[in-house]
Formats: C-alpha cells, sequence, structure tokens
C-alpha cells in the first residue's frame, strides 16, 4: 500500500533525497532506496509498505528478547518487508530482503483492536527492520498510546536523529541490535555503518526501556573478538549504565554466510568478561541455565526463571529484589 513518506527533500536533477536513516539515499523519478520500500514516485517520496504485513502472531515479549520488559507475557508482534542493512547472515532473509513477499493489509485502527482482541499489553514492531516502516509505526504506535498500549521497537537502530525525535515519545520499550563493536564488520558484512546505530542508543536510553542484542558471529579469531567484546562492555557500563541487559546470541549459518556456528565456549566467555562491569547477561540460541534467568546483582536471588520462552516471575516486589530489597532494572513485573 502506497503512503506518502516523511523526511524526502528535493534535491537537484528531480531526485529526492531520503532522510529517514543515514543511507540517504539519493533517488530519481521511479527508484527505489536501499531498503527498496522508499520510492521516489513523481518528484514525492511514497512508501510502499504503509499497513503491509508479512507477519503477526502473539509473540512472548522474552522472543524478541526482553526479559526485563513485563517478563513472561505475550505481546501481538507485527513486522513487514525491507530493510535498510544488507546483511549477509540475514535470519529474516526471505521477507527482509525480498520486497515481493506475500503480505496482508493491516491498517493502524485494525492493528490496535487486533491487540486488544487478544489481550496483548502492547505492540511489537519486529521480525524485519521496523523503523523503514516509519509512517505505519509512527500512526499505529500513537493510537495504540491512545488506548493504553505499550510499544515496543526491535530494531537495528539506524535512522536518523530528526525522525527519532519524532517517534520517541511513542516507544516505550526497545531491544537494539549492536551486531559489532568493530565498524569494519558493519560495512563488510551489514553494509552499514555502527556510529549511527550508537547514537541512537544513546540517544533512547534515558527515555526508553532499552535491552542489547549482540549475534557474536565468529568472523576473527577469538581474541579479537573478546576485545570487541570488552570495549562493548566498557562502553554500555559508562555510557548506558551497568543495569542494561545485554544479550549474547550465538550464530548459525544462515542465507549467504556459511561460517561455522558460534563455540558455545566462545559465548560463555563474552558473558563473563561483560559480566565484570554489566548486571544482566543472557545468552540465546543457546540452552544455558545460567544465561537464562535474571538474579538479584547483589544478593543473587532469582528473580524471574526462565526455560526457552517460558518466564515465571519468582522473587520481585515492586520492582525490587524480595529478598534483599535492591531496586532492579525490571518493568512490568
Amino acid at each position: 500500500m502506497k503512503h506518502e513518506a516523511k523526511y524526502g527533500v528535493a534535491i537537484e536533477g528531480g531526485r529526492i533525497e531520503c532522510r529517514l536513516c543515514p543511507k540517504l539515499c539519493k533517488l530519481r523519478d521511479g527508484q527505489l532506496g536501499f531498503c527498496k520500500t522508499r520510492l521516489n514516485e513523481g518528484g514525492r517520496l511514497v512508501t510502499t509498505i504503509y499497513a503491509e504485513v508479512t507477519g503477526c502472531s502473539m509473540d512472548p515479549i522474552e522472543k524478541k528478547p526482553l526479559y526485563h520488559f513485563f517478563p513472561g507475557q505475550p505481546i501481538l508482534s507485527l513486522g513487514t518487508k525491507g530493510c535498510n542493512f544488507g546483511c549477509i547472515f540475514c535470519q529474516n532473509w526471505q521477507t527482509a530482503h525480498r520486497v515481493d513477499a506475500p503480505s496482508e493489509r493491516l491498517l493502524p485502527e485494525a492493528a490496535v483492536e487486533l491487540a486488544l482482541r487478544q489481550g496483548s499489553f502492547g505492540i511489537a514492531y519486529t521480525y524485519t527492520e521496523p523503523l523503514i516502516w516509519f509512517e505505519y509505526v509512527l500512526d499505529t504506535a500513537v493510537l495504540a498510546h491512545e488506548r493504553g498500549l505499550k510499544n515496543v521497537l526491535v530494531t537495528n537502530g539506524f535512522i536518523c536523529e530528526e525522525p527519532l525525535a519524532e517517534l520517541m515519545p511513542h516507544i516505550d520499550a526497545a531491544n537494539i541490535d549492536v551486531k559489532s563493536f568493530d565498524p569494519a564488520f558493519y560495512r563488510r558484512y551489514c553494509k552499514a555503518e555502527l556510529e549511527p546505530v550508537l547514537r541512537t542508543v544513546e540517544r533512547v536510553r534515558p527515555h526508553w526501556h532499552v535491552e542489547l542484542t549482540h549475534l557474536i558471529v565468529p568472523y576473527k579469531e577469538e581474541a579479537a573478538i573478546l576485545d570487541d567484546v570488552r570495549r562493548m562492555r566498557d562502553w554500555i557500563a559508562d555510557e548506558l549504565g551497568p543495569d542494561t541487559p545485554l544479550h549474547f546470541s550465538r550464530y548459525f549459518p544462515h542465507y549467504k554466510l556459511e561460517l561455522p556456528p558460534t563455540d558455545e565456549g566462545l559465548l560463555a566467555r563474552a558473558r563473563e568478561i561483560a559480566l565484570e562491569r554489566l548486571e544482566y547477561v543472557y545468552l540465546g540460541n543457546v540452552y544455558a541455565d545460567d544465561g537464562a534467568h535474571t538474579r538479584c546483582p547483589r544478593c543473587g536471588a532469582l528473580l524471574v526463571e526462565r526455560s526457552g520462552y517460558r518466564a515465571v516471575v519468582r522473587g520481585l516486589e515492586g520492582g525490587a529484589c524480595a529478598s534483599c530489597c535492591r531496586r532492579v532494572n525490571v518493568v512490568g513485573a
């Protein structure tokens, strides 16, 4: 469904510069941007995916993953097609890199009503990159807030400052991918840049509940990967706060990348390093009790017990540990 798009600026030669994300695509008449969803149509910028939904499901919030935001609760999850990254290890490439992927129309009002009927506490914009779905996410999020629902993004964080400022008041939580702390990895494997992602995370952290995901891809020697983990850990602790949840996820060969799966020992060592300065560090795509449960950073009491995507709140009272009364960064429990 075509819809007028925001953040298009006319430039020389009849082109339009799309200023939604830092790629700043300069589009001739009839040309699509890198994301394959934003189009110069006769001198105006339009989005081709407004209200086009390729995935719609009630998911556990832990699947996003968000472990500290309404733990154990299901949330209506919506996704579209297209992406402003070109990750060669993409796990959703059938929709992220196929603009002809089948979709159904779900207007913002209908999405909100569906969430309410399903008993969801909110709407998660997920599966593929929701920031390129900007106009739809914004319209839906505004309506969702009016009806008492929460809004959640699962995103790569690659957005310009002006649209981020417009969206910011309407989002409650986000899981943001920091795919590597190596700028060369972003350029080689994602066709993107690291610095705009870090700026986004730093900017939204005071306003949203934020958790970070880092897929550890074994693309270089372990020692170098662990050095990047240390730098990421220090940035999180110093710029975001040590109570920011971090999820390390195990890579498996997918799409165009055929490196072997990440060694589970590497994930465990990355977690040990991160825990030197961070309070909540989790492991994904691997079975590990120590990397699944939420424990009190002070006394070690079990706060949220997890098995797969099932979560049970055990030791929280009023946002604090029931054993030692230490305040913890868990919302909605």
